[in-house]
């Protein structure tokens, strides 16, 4: 699943890496699902998923979640699954990720690699492993 960081967090990780500044890495990320993918990097046109027993999915920000990078890629160490959809949520294009568990920062987004239908009895998850962001490549 290939993603990009938002112009928030490629500062933030800039900023850190270079001129000492702390981090302000949240405790918790939210895992949205999302109808509409962002037009840009600050999460401008992008829709989430809505109704039907949604909820953007929390995951704790610590080593067993995103376990240490490699081959300068960050993987999840466990799936993360949303509740069972009760109603359609639409057709997911790809995953956003917040530092809230609703409106919150904008801090990334990850297209699918073919959009997905969700309905009624659906219990979307992205398995251990499946989630990566970083700079792959050469």
């Amino acid at each position: 699943m290939p993603s990009r960081l938002s112009d928030a967090q490629s500062n933030n990780s800039l900023d850190v890496r270079f001129g000492a500044k702390a981090s302000n890495a949240p405790a918790t990320y939210y895992f949205a699902i999302c109808t509409t993918a962002p037009t840009d990097n600050t999460g401008a046109g992008l829709v989430e998923a809505t109704g039907g027993a949604y909820a953007r999915v929390a995951v704790t920000n610590n080593a067993a979640n995103f376990p240490d990078a490699t081959a300068r890629l960050k993987s999840n160490g466990t799936a993360i699954t949303w509740p069972t959809a009760t109603a359609s949520w639409g057709t997911a294009v790809g995953i956003a990720w917040f530092d809230a568990a609703s409106a919150g920062t904008f801090l990334g987004y990850a297209a699918l690699g073919s959009s997905v239908p969700i309905g009624s009895g659906a219990t979307p998850q992205i398995g251990a492993g499946n989630f990566q962001v970083g700079s792959a490549g050469s």
